[in-house]
Formats: structure tokens, C-alpha cells, sequence
């Protein structure tokens, strides 16, 4: 068994080797191929002790079956035909003008990513708005760098609206709605900043649409659709599944179990209307992303060897006990550089982690606003952000990253900064 300095090691070099995979992927192999060994080999070596593996992976279990059931949710939703006839609706309401579809996206992504995470937001909605900009023939630059950073600055209202929410949920000791209502001017604010910021450095795009369509906007076309009526079911589905999310806590039911409902409502809809075949259930499967939630659980037992190994130690000394406005301010400092520096998952997990329970919501919710916001200053600092990239690259339309670090350079600080000062506010307001 190693101890010590040597378990430190070991630990930081599986860390570094999971996020290199689940960065670089290469061959295209999932997350869950480095992870799932990296964990097994901290166990194996007693830097992580079994007791302590099985206990993040259960207290894991119910948000990464959230996670599934989300994805699964989002997934029907696309098939039902709710991200096409929103494109429809983009191309009409924004009448060819470039800053009237940046407004738009802003409030359908804010939406999409706040109502069915941000995986919805870079997987389905972004092609829908490189369609869309393609087919208006004006520069899809502003809308596809908006769907990139409102995937995470936007995702900071709901516990349900990103997984780093929901590994911090439990820790702030609130209720659904308390947490959106703490969440809600934050969500707001940081939305704002990102809309002034992205008109002011996208304005040489915005002020109107070139005679041919540009570097960004060369992709065929993606979830384009004749238009037709709104799918009403699937929006009611939807409709009624938030709703749930915002009642579950105050009659004891588990945010993951209204999430499977609403999911299980979808596909039984596919299903009486006669779309679904005998590949159905195997395309369930795959949509929640099995791998995915593998890797995530394996994560958990490899950052618990991080951090009961030398980071903790670390950590604990640069927290702040206080939810005093410097105290916010420090908090979601440290979470966003954490996460440019090992990836936000990773960060959630060690920060949540060395708080521990009893800790005050308001630093709960600051360490969020670090970790969700702060990774739109580097592709590493979210995993949504590295598929918005391989999203566009597959259509051709690959970002450029020097532009995409100029714009995090410009964003991230001064919404960071505004939407600490929000949450001091509200937690003031609220007297937490």
C-alpha cells in the first residue's frame, strides 16, 4: 500500500491521466476508458480505501441517475421534434437580422440549458442555431459562441440545470425552489453581462449579413424543419416535468424520480403514436449515456484520492469560513481557477468535498458560480464546452481558439464578478 508523498503522486498522475483522455479522447474512446481503471488502481494501491470508493460511488448514485434520466428527457424532446420547430421559430422571429437572433438564442439557450442542462444546450440546440444562421446566410459566429457560454454561465438557476449543481445540492441544505430563488438573480445578471459582452465583441459580425455565408457558418444545415404546428405534448411534457422539479422537494421526492417520469412520459408518447421500433429501447440506453455516468462515478473515486492526499490540505486553507461579499468573492475566485486547471467536474467533486457538511449555503452557491461561469475562459474547464467544439468541428464549422480564449478573457472576470455580487444581494435579501 503507498502512503504519503508517493500517494499524492500516484493520485495527481491518474487525475492528470482521466483528464486527458476525457479531453483529447483519443480514437474517439470514451471518458470511462482511463477512469474506470485510474479508480480501480487507487483502490488496488490503498491511496483510495475500498469504504470510502463505495461510499462516493453511492452518494454519487442518485445524481448520476439523474443525469441519465435528464439526458433521456432531452433526447425524446429532440425526437418529438422540439428543437427543430424551435429553429423554425429562430428563423422567423429574427427577421434575417443578426442582433435580433443573437437576442433570440440568448433567451432559448438560457432556457433549454436552465430546463434540460447544459448537454441539451451544446448537443441539440447548437446545430439548430449553425442551421439556422446558415440558412439566413448571416454570420453564425455570435449565436454559436452564445450557445457555448450560456451552456455554462446560464446553468446556474436550477440544481437540475448542470451536474455540477447537483453534485453541490445536497451541500447547501436547501430546497429546489430556494435554491433557484438564491439562484435566480445571479442567473439573471451573468446572463446580461454575457449579452452585452458578446454584442460588443461580435460587432463587426452583427452589423449585418455578408453576401456569402462565412468561415463559421459552412455547415450543411442542422435540424432544419418545414416548420408546422408545435409539438404541444412534448411541451407539456416538459412543462409539467419543471414543474415537478420545483414541488418534489417539499413532499420528499427525489429530483431524479420526476426526471424519470417525465422521461418515461416521452418515450410512452413515441410509442402510442407509433414511432418507436424494436431499436427504441436500445436507443434509450444510449441516450442516457451510460459510459458517461460510469465515468463520472469513477471520477468521484479518483478525485477523493486527490484530495485526501495532499489538495484537501490545500483547499481547506484557502476556503473562506464566511459568506461575507470578500468570502463569495474568494469562493468562486478559487472554484473557476480550479476548474480552468482540472476541469469543473473534478473541481465540484474536491471543493464540495473539503467544505463538508453543515457548511453556509451562500459559499456553497458562490463555489457554483466559480465552477460554472469560469469555464468559458478555457476549452478545459468544462466537458461541455470541449463537445461544443467537437460539435462544431463534425460540421465543419471548427471555432477557432484564440478567438474563443480572447472572448473568455473578456467575459469571464466581469460576469464572474457581477454574479458573485447578485448572489450577495440575494443572500442579503433573504437573510441566509
Amino acid at each position: 500500500m503507498v502512503t504519503g508523498w508517493v500517494a499524492e503522486v500516484v493520485a495527481l498522475v491518474a487525475l492528470g491521466a482521466v483528464l486527458a483522455v476525457a479531453t483529447l479522447r483519443p480514437l474517439g474512446l470514451p471518458e470511462a476508458v482511463a477512469a474506470v481503471p485510474a479508480a480501480a488502481l487507487l483502490v488496488l494501491l490503498g491511496v483510495v480505501s475500498p469504504e470510502r470508493a463505495l461510499a462516493e460511488a453511492g452518494e454519487l448514485g442518485p445524481t448520476v441517475g439523474f443525469l441519465a434520466a435528464i439526458l433521456v428527457l432531452a433526447h425524446l424532446a429532440d425526437r418529438e421534434g422540439v428543437f427543430g420547430w424551435l429553429g423554425v421559430r429562430l428563423a422567423t422571429a429574427s427577421r434575417r437580422r443578426p442582433t435580433r437572433l443573437l437576442g433570440l438564442v440568448f433567451v432559448a439557450a438560457s432556457v433549454t440549458t436552465a430546463v434540460l442542462s447544459l448537454d441539451a444546450t451544446v448537443v441539440l440546440l447548437t446545430p439548430v442555431v449553425l442551421g439556422t444562421a446558415t440558412r439566413l446566410r448571416v454570420r453564425a459566429e455570435p449565436s454559436v459562441y452564445a450557445c457555448a457560454h450560456l451552456s455554462n454561465s446560464a446553468s446556474l438557476l436550477l440544481p437540475v440545470s448542470n451536474l455540477t449543481n447537483l453534485l453541490a445540492f445536497a451541500a447547501t441544505g436547501l430546497t429546489f425552489t430556494a435554491f433557484a430563488g438564491l439562484m435566480t438573480l445571479p442567473w439573471l445578471v451573468a446572463i446580461a453581462v454575457e449579452y452585452v459582452v458578446l454584442r460588443l465583441f461580435f460587432r463587426a459580425e452583427l452589423r449585418g449579413a455578408p453576401s456569402g455565408p462565412d468561415a463559421v457558418a459552412r455547415a450543411e444545415p442542422a435540424g432544419e424543419s418545414d416548420g408546422g404546428p408545435a409539438p404541444k405534448a412534448a411541451l407539456a411534457a416538459l412543462a409539467l416535468t419543471l414543474a415537478g422539479f420545483g414541488v418534489c422537494g417539499t413532499v420528499g421526492v427525489q429530483p431524479v424520480w420526476v426526471a424519470v417520469i417525465g422521461a418515461a412520459v416521452l418515450a410512452g408518447l413515441v410509442v402510442a403514436r407509433g414511432r418507436a421500433d424494436r431499436r427504441f429501447p436500445a436507443e434509450l440506453v444510449t441516450a442516457a449515456s451510460p459510459l458517461f455516468c460510469v465515468f463520472v462515478l469513477a471520477l468521484g473515486v479518483v478525485v477523493a484520492g486527490v484530495t485526501a492526499h495532499g489538495l484537501g490540505t490545500v483547499l481547506t486553507a484557502l476556503l473562506p469560513e464566511r459568506p461575507t461579499l470578500l468570502g463569495l468573492l474568494g469562493a468562486a475566485a478559487l472554484a473557476a481557477t480550479l476548474a480552468n486547471l482540472v476541469n469543473n467536474l473534478p473541481a465540484t467533486l474536491a471543493l464540495v468535498g473539503v467544505l463538508g457538511p453543515g457548511s453556509h449555503p451562500g459559499l456553497v452557491l458562490a463555489l457554483l458560480l466559480g465552477v460554472n461561469i469560469g469555464p468559458n475562459l478555457t476549452y478545459l474547464g468544462s466537458l461541455a464546452t470541449l463537445l461544443w467544439r467537437r460539435v462544431l468541428t463534425g460540421r465543419g464549422a471548427a471555432p477557432s481558439t484564440a478567438r474563443f480564449l480572447r472572448l473568455g478573457v473578456l467575459a469571464t472576470p466581469v460576469t464572474l464578478l457581477a454574479a458573485v455580487l447578485a448572489l450577495w444581494l440575494s443572500l442579503a435579501v433573504a437573510g441566509a
